[in-house]
């Protein structure tokens, strides 16, 4: 069964990737580990917003923004490996090829959303990627998925629904971007199912952003512009960032059962919210609220009732 979690939606590897239950429990630790996640990952939406706006220069396409961000978390991924020298084994080409095609394209639309509507919409948006992989799971990997499931996938859509905002104009295309990206996403997350049975967390990092920067080093050539100090500075800070997400998130999951954790990872809709506020003098819209706690709602209730599948034989 896919397991949902938000996290995956930026190219952090879901808790099926990992030990369950942990070797070493430390829940406390945990929980640091996972909101550190969250603090990091709202900020590559920050960073991406700031890039694909006139903040820090003349704003960046999306794919250039993205293509960044793969150039300097290989750069970082690369660092570690290179220090720490972990078994790598032969990977499977054609699952990394589709996971990261997937995944690029929904990080592009991600980063375009976020530069055309509140974070914090584009965020809650993005939560859900787990409901899409769930769906998606049913004729790609053969899932059968059961009526809390179909409860769960329909209180997060109509969540995303009044975030769309049906006639609203310019917020719909940027919403309808997030939920293009969440659908992107959403398929990403099964080719990671099938990749997690197979190859370790930090193989599937080190092929995923390695292919990352050669399919997006390719199409960043027909929109590419001479970025400023400031965007090239912002682009490696979005890609290290990036990098430190994965990592605490890694290891958040490695320490408590994802079921424990995974709670803590809707956070990032709260420092998005801040950071957009604090940066960007954005304050979200009642609508915001009410549709952000609904989509919430309903990947908590999809997050319960596969924990209580993982207990059931």
């Amino acid at each position: 069964m896919t397991k949902p979690t938000p996290m995956g939606a930026q190219g952090a590897i879901p808790p099926a990737a990992l030990p369950q239950p942990p070797v070493n429990a430390a829940p406390g630790t945990a929980v640091l580990f996972m909101l550190s996640a969250t603090a990091f990952i709202a900020g590559t939406t920050l960073l991406a917003k700031a890039l694909g706006t006139d903040t820090l220069g003349p704003a960046l396409h999306p794919i250039q923004v993205t293509f960044g961000r793969f150039l300097f978390a290989w750069v970082a991924i690369s660092t570690f490996i290179a220090v720490t020298r972990p078994r790598l084994t032969r990977p499977n080409v054609g699952l990394h090829v589709g996971r990261t095609l997937c995944g690029a394209t929904g990080v592009t639309l991600m980063f375009a959303a976020a530069a055309a509507i509140p974070l914090a919409d584009a965020t809650a948006i993005s939560f859900l990627n787990p409901v899409f992989g769930m769906i998606l799971a049913i004729p790609l990997l053969g899932e059968k998925v059961g009526k809390w499931r179909w409860f769960a996938a329909a209180i997060a859509f109509a969540g995303a629904l009044i975030l769309i905002r049906p006639g609203a104009g310019s917020v719909q295309v940027g919403a309808l971007l997030a939920l293009g990206a969440a659908l992107a996403l959403g398929l990403e997350l099964t080719f990671i199912k099938r990749l997690t049975g197979r190859e370790r967390p930090t193989q599937i990092l080190f092929y995923n952003n390695s292919l990352g920067v050669l399919i997006m080093g390719l199409a960043v050539i027909a929109v590419w512009q001479a970025p400023t100090p400031l965007q090239w500075a912002g682009m490696a800070a979005l890609g290290f960032v990036m990098a430190a997400a994965q990592t605490c998130f890694v290891n958040a999951m490695a320490r408590a059962d994802a079921s424990f954790v995974t709670p803590f990872s809707y956070l990032t809709l709260a420092f998005a919210a801040l950071y957009d506020l604090v940066l960007f003098g954005v304050r979200p819209e009642a609508a915001s609220y009410l549709g952000a706690g609904i989509i919430i709602a309903g990947a908590a209730l999809l997050a319960w009732r596969e924990a209580v599948n993982r207990k059931t034989p």
